[in-house]
């Protein structure tokens, strides 16, 4: 696994993968910047939904699970001093699962967050990562 990241300007940057996708990591105009791509730590909170949120998809597909919407907010509170790092994280799973297959969902969530999703097993040597779920 490998990334270059290459400044653009003010304090935007664009990193590419090795197989050629592409992101922008910037900050806000207020923050010095251009507000043209997601901050790095917004960055890491949708890492971690979409790390999750592909074992849910995969594992609630291995269920024969029938869903077609799957949404993951992810909030964090910061500390105030330097460096800033995250204090907790929240996850809401949202999906639209038949309410008969809501104890299916639970168990992808559950499977994802204790065995598979590696963000989550990083992030979670450092800060406490809580997650509920809610019917669409």
């Amino acid at each position: 696994m490998k990334t270059t990241t290459k400044w653009v300007s003010h304090l935007a940057f664009d990193s590419t993968s090795d197989n050629n996708h592409t992101v922008r990591l910037d900050t806000t105009v207020d923050g010095g910047s251009l507000d043209s791509g997601m901050s790095p730590k917004k960055m890491l909170l949708s890492a971690l939904a979409g790390c999750s949120g592909m074992d849910v998809v995969d594992i609630l597909n291995k269920m024969k699970v029938p869903f077609s919407k799957m949404e993951i907010e992810a909030e964090a509170e910061q500390t105030t001093e330097t460096p800033a790092v995250f204090k907790w994280i929240k996850l809401i799973y949202k999906s639209d699962v038949d309410a008969t297959q809501l104890d299916k969902l639970k168990r992808a969530v559950e499977l994802s967050q204790e065995k598979y999703c590696g963000i989550a097993a990083m992030l979670k040597k450092h800060c406490a990562i809580e997650y509920s779920i809610e019917l669409m």
